[in-house]
């Protein structure tokens, strides 16, 4: 029975060690972010979003974007960067460091901070990819998002110092998306109204 219960012991603490071994290091707050030694493996190890917003503050200011400034962590009203891009145009920058899809949040934070900032474009900058929803709604907003991908091509690019092509790909204008009125009224796309809502008004009515 003894023997036993010192084999269960040595079999847990073995399934421990071993979990802790696979575990990915996190990125270390006591390391210095340097854009041009940043990899996207440093930014999935980062251990919040802050690192991220923090690396790239230092990428903007090494691309040139010398009014760059990175806002308060708190009361930043949906953004986290802004600069002014080679056409004079205020940018607003919402950064997303998500081991999952980005939802609609990010779009709807960074949008509405724009007359707050005075800027003219918005833009969501992140280490993954985007829900079908919040394309949609970026698009029908005119906010640009970038993805890992983008991300990726943006690291390589500045660090073998092709900076016009890394702002060329930051200055993108967003995918648009234009549909009239016409579309919704003429049933080829679906407004979800709440019916429960409606009823309780009708009943409402009936009442009177």
């Amino acid at each position: 029975m003894f023997n036993a219960a010192i084999l269960i012991v040595i079999i847990v603490a073995g399934i421990v060690l071993f979990t802790l071994s696979k575990k990915k290091p996190q990125y270390s707050h006591n390391e210095i972010i340097d854009p041009l030694k940043i990899t996207i493996k440093d930014i999935d190890r980062m251990a919040d979003g802050s690192e991220f917003e923090e690396y790239l503050y230092r990428l903007f200011l090494a691309l040139g974007y010398k009014d760059a400034y990175k806002t308060q962590g708190s009361r930043d009203f949906g953004t986290d960067l802004v600069f002014t891009d080679r056409d004079g145009y205020r940018n607003v920058v919402q950064a997303k460091r998500y081991s999952y899809s980005v939802g609609l949040g990010a779009v709807q934070e960074v949008y509405s901070s724009m007359r707050y900032y005075r800027a003219k474009k918005a833009m969501v900058i992140a280490s993954n990819q985007y829900t079908v929803a919040c394309e949609e709604l970026a698009g029908y907003n005119g906010v640009k998002l970038h993805n890992r991908k983008d991300l990726i091509v943006i690291m390589d690019l500045f660090k073998t110092g092709q900076i016009d092509k890394v702002k060329d790909i930051i200055e993108a204008d967003a995918h648009m998306i234009f549909d009239s009125w016409d579309n919704y009224m003429n049933g080829d796309k679906v407004i979800k109204k709440d019916v429960k809502a409606e009823k309780r008004i009708l009943i409402e009515q009936q009442r009177k």
